[in-house]
């Protein structure tokens, strides 16, 4: 995941490895079957309201949809380009903004920028030359020895042997909050997934919620970040699911691959 520079994840996940481990709050499974039947319950109540010609709708049902547009897939293709391993040719548009935004989250919270070189090939790749000069410098500093021991990493940023370290952006959503021909500010709201795997691990993988704030400038062909920053949450109640083993969330990472996002 991405550390320090503009926006980064600052302390946040050398934090999570000082603070004492709290208990999630657990759902229990009662709960979770009435919250069951009361979704049935509004499915069923929805589908029986389904075409009434004579309906008007106040504050919810098509002013609800309205109100969704923005964060709801378009049926768009995803870009076909590439830059340095990172989808690239994104429209001029708010919609290629949005998918700029949460591709770009994705590289930048990847293990890659646990990685001096390839750190600093996805910066330049992806800020504009001003905001990249910045951001180097800042993350340097961020991605230190000392973070890479507290994550369980070798002095190179690499697991050790029988280890998998996890670092992962997940996005669940996007939106605009402005727009311009030579600008956009876009939010990416993500899960992530942060720690190492392996069965003698101090810290094993936890997930976080975070919104991605996202200040991007069109420079030539493309999107870039010209300054970023991010938030806690919005963070939904832990479901009531076991956590898997470290062997399962290994081999999870190494068979599951990731998506090029688009709206």
């Amino acid at each position: 995941m991405s550390i320090g520079g503009d926006g980064g994840y600052g302390d946040d996940v050398v934090d999570a490895y000082d603070e004492p481990r709290r208990q999630p709050v657990r759902v229990g499974r009662s709960m979770v079957t009435v919250v069951g039947v009361v979704v049935l319950l509004i499915a069923a109540i929805a589908f029986a309201n389904r075409g009434g010609g004579d309906t008007t709708s106040g504050g919810g049902g098509a002013q609800a949809r309205e109100d969704a547009r923005p964060t709801a897939p378009t049926g768009e293709r995803p870009v076909t380009g590439q830059s340095n391993g990172v989808p690239s040719g994104f429209p001029r548009t708010e919609q290629g903004a949005q998918s700029a935004a949460a591709n770009y989250a994705v590289a930048l919270g990847g293990t890659g920028m646990f990685e001096t070189e390839h750190r600093h090939m996805l910066v330049d790749t992806l800020y504009t030359p001003e905001a990249a000069a910045r951001v180097k410098d800042a993350q340097d500093r961020a991605y230190s020895k000392a973070l890479f021991e507290r994550l369980g990493l070798t002095p190179e940023g690499e697991a050790p042997d029988g280890m998998t370290f996890v670092s992962r952006t997940v996005p669940v959503g996007t939106r605009v909050t402005e727009y311009g021909d030579d600008g956009a500010t876009v939010e990416v709201w993500y899960t992530g997934l942060i720690g190492m795997a392996g069965e003698e691990s101090t810290t094993p993988v936890t997930t976080t919620w975070k919104t991605w704030t996202f200040q991007l400038r069109w420079a030539g062909s493309d999107w870039r970040i010209a300054q970023d920053s991010q938030e806690d949450g919005p963070a939904p109640v832990p479901g009531d699911i076991r956590a898997s083993t470290a062997e399962d969330i290994s081999k999870a990472v190494e068979e599951y691959g990731g998506f090029t996002y688009a709206r």
